[in-house]
């Protein structure tokens, strides 16, 4: 049995982010986002190569919970 070197070198269900310079998860991690946008990070990251328009709408979704749970306002 080999041992991984991190746990970034394994994925389960694809390897639309085994190619990247910098997995989504590690670039939330080391940039302290919630999950919200640690979400938005991911969909946004592999929507090409996985889940298309449905990962756009997630994108969508993530930026209205975001807005919704912060009470965001707008910009005057």
């Amino acid at each position: 049995m080999t041992l991984m070197k991190n746990a970034l070198d394994k994925q389960t269900g694809g390897n639309h982010y085994k190619d990247m310079a910098i997995q989504p998860a590690e670039y939330a991690e080391k940039n302290g986002l919630s999950l919200l946008e640690g979400n938005i990070v991911k969909y946004v990251s592999r929507w090409k190569k996985k889940g298309g328009l449905t990962d756009l709408q997630k994108i969508i979704h993530c930026a209205e919970l975001i807005i919704e749970i912060h009470n965001v306002k707008e910009d005057k």
